[in-house]
């Protein structure tokens, strides 16, 4: 019996037809990691593969690039700072590019002081103006806790009980109004459940076991990892300019452009970017958030401090200041809002997906969701593995490696 020949459906364009031919054509769109790692692993296999993206570089939002002016590394749409427990993420990224350990740390400006995130012992001591050793300080905060909140429903009500109402709104309300746009009772908890209280003095954001950032850049890593045989890399190109024939399309962009928004969009934040320069180091920080809400601007990052390693050939400074807002149409989408309204329309848009053959989503747009950069590394190796399995077992490539609604 002849192999079922698989169809998208009508009116899509691209499609030969024969998912089980030896070798294989695949487009993707999208080349920052997740697009990357999936294309390699396919022409690895001896797959064809162009990979396309709309902007003239590499690298998606983790692109980097040397500031001409000051000759400082530049993270060109906000900081990415690689961070897991993934032996097998770790190993694999390693492989391309040299990775420097890095421990990334945040100060935060709150009524014209200067503290420490995420809270932690010193932060407490000093916001109180005491000295309180570890045990008395989870004594203090649980006097401060609303401790008649035991199963916080939304993200203010989280604070309040982890945290109480003075360091709330000194280091969280504002903030994340403006980050959102929306009042915290509209978030839902889980949000600042990802964000670390500590009874010590350790100061590290992050807590994983492998930080770093490759000393050459993000960049230099996604073009090693494409750097392969049987593949194709077309930039400042859209999907909607794509007329070749392809077998199957792995698509990392925004799953409701890719039915081009006719049930709606999806609700996502952007960011603007305000440079400025120094002539010398300007902040003695990475990053420094501004919890205030009169502040319009939720953190300065200054570039030259995510690269310590690095010898600039000016002692010139670059510095972001980052503002958070609703995305328009044209905008670039960076964080999936994912409330209600937006869980009831991504579902639809995830039926018709999983209805539609020869397409499979991947990503943080793909799949709509907020993950972190291990993560859509693991993910990417996952959907390029259920890809390899597909073809070998004659069966339809499915359209998610990873479930959007969960």
């Amino acid at each position: 019996m002849p192999a079922p020949t698989l169809v998208r459906e009508s009116g899509a364009k691209g499609r030969t037809g024969d998912y089980f031919n030896m070798q294989l054509t695949f487009c993707i769109v999208g080349a920052g990691f997740s697009g990357a790692v999936i294309a390699r692993s396919l022409a690895e296999r001896g797959h064809k593969v162009l990979v396309i993206d709309e902007r003239p570089h590499l690298g998606g939002n983790c692109h980097t690039e040397r500031d001409p002016k000051t000759d400082v590394m530049t993270h060109r749409y906000g900081p990415h700072i690689f961070h897991t427990d993934n032996e097998s993420v770790y190993s694999y990224i390693s492989a391309f590019g040299e990775l420097v350990p890095f421990r990334h740390r945040v100060m935060a400006t709150v009524q014209n002081r200067t503290f420490s995130m995420p809270l932690n012992l010193l932060t407490m001591n000093q916001f109180f103006g005491m000295t309180l050793n570890p045990q008395q300080a989870r004594e203090f905060l649980d006097r401060k806790r609303r401790q008649d909140i035991t199963e916080p429903a939304n993200f203010e009500e989280q604070a309040l009980s982890m945290v109480g109402d003075e360091l709330y709104r000194a280091f969280f309300r504002g903030y994340t109004r403006k980050q959102w746009g929306i009042e915290p009772t509209e978030l839902p908890a889980s949000i600042l459940k990802r964000l670390p209280l500590r009874f010590n003095y350790d100061d590290s954001y992050f807590s994983h076991k492998y930080q770093a950032i490759p000393r050459n850049g993000y960049t230099e890593i996604i073009k090693n990892i494409l750097d392969v045989p049987n593949v194709e890399i077309r930039l400042g190109c859209t999907f909607e300019e794509v007329n070749d024939h392809y077998d199957h399309l792995v698509y990392s962009g925004p799953i409701d452009r890719y039915f081009s928004f006719d049930i709606g969009r999806l609700g996502y934040r952007t960011l603007d970017f305000e440079t400025f320069y120094s002539d010398q180091d300007a902040q003695g920080t990475a990053m420094m958030n501004y919890c205030d809400e009169e502040v319009p601007y939720t953190r300065i990052t200054e570039h030259r401090h995510f690269a310590p390693w690095d010898t600039p050939k000016t002692d010139g400074s670059i510095l972001y200041r980052e503002f958070s807002r609703s995305c328009n149409s044209n905008d670039i989408p960076y964080y999936p809002i994912r409330l209600v309204n937006e869980q009831a329309l991504l579902r639809k848009y995830v039926e018709r997906a999983r209805a539609t053959n020869g397409v499979t989503f991947a990503g943080r747009l793909g799949t709509y969701r907020y993950i972190d950069m291990d993560v859509t590394i693991a993910e990417a190796m996952k959907t390029a593995d259920m890809i390899h399995a597909s073809i070998a077992q004659k069966s339809r490539i499915p359209a998610f490696a990873a479930d959007p609604l969960s």
